[in-house]
C-alpha cells in the first residue's frame, strides 16, 4: 500500500513539473517574439500557493499514513481526468499556454467549443479538480478545507486579470 501511495505521489509531483517544464519553454518562445505578461506578481503567489498546496497535501497524507479506499480511489480517478483535461487544454492552446498571464503580439482568440462552454477549462477542469483529487487521494482533508479557499483567492485574481487582458486585446 505505501508503494501505491509513493508512486501516485511521485506521478503527482513528476506530471506537475512536467507541465511547469513545457510552460517555460512557450513562455521563453513567447518573450522572445515581443510577447507581454500581465499580473506578474499573482502568477508567482499562485505558483507559490500550487507549490504550498501539494506540499501539505503530501506532508498530510504521509503523516496519515496510506489510505487505499474508495475516497482516494475517487481522488486518484479525478487527478487523472484533471491531468487529461490539462494536456487537451494545452494542445487546444499550443505554443499560448504557459502558467503565467502572457499575450503574444501576434496572438489569436481560441474559439474552440470548450472554451465557449466553460469559461477558463484551464483553471476548471484542470486545477481546482487537481487540487481536490490530490487531497482526496492522499485523504489531506485538512489541505482541502483550509488550502483550497486559500488558493481560490488568487486564481480568482487572475481569472479577473485575464478577463481584463483578454477584454483589451480582443475587444
Amino acid at each position: 500500500m505505501t508503494s501505491i501511495f509513493l508512486a501516485f505521489t511521485v506521478f503527482a509531483v513528476a506530471s506537475r513539473i512536467a507541465s511547469l517544464v513545457v510552460s517555460l519553454r512557450h513562455e521563453a518562445a513567447l518573450k522572445r517574439a515581443g510577447a507581454v505578461e500581465y499580473g506578474a506578481f499573482n502568477s508567482n503567489l499562485l505558483a507559490l500557493c500550487h507549490v504550498l498546496f501539494y506540499a501539505a497535501a503530501i506532508w498530510e497524507g504521509w503523516a496519515r499514513g496510506p489510505v487505499l479506499d474508495a475516497v482516494a480511489a475517487a481522488g486518484v480517478a479525478l487527478y487523472l481526468v484533471a491531468l487529461l483535461f490539462l494536456c487537451y487544454v494545452v494542445h487546444l492552446l499550443g505554443r499560448l499556454w504557459t502558467v503565467k498571464l502572457i499575450i503574444a503580439s501576434d496572438h489569436s482568440l481560441v474559439t474552440h467549443p470548450l472554451f465557449r462552454v466553460i469559461r477558463h477549462p484551464n483553471y476548471f477542469l484542470n486545477i481546482v479538480p487537481e487540487l481536490v483529487g490530490l487531497c482526496l487521494a492522499l485523504h489531506s482533508f485538512r489541505t482541502l478545507a483550509i488550502g483550497l479557499p486559500i488558493y481560490l483567492v488568487p486564481l480568482t485574481v487572475r481569472i479577473v486579470q485575464e478577463e481584463r487582458a483578454m477584454r483589451a486585446r480582443f475587444g
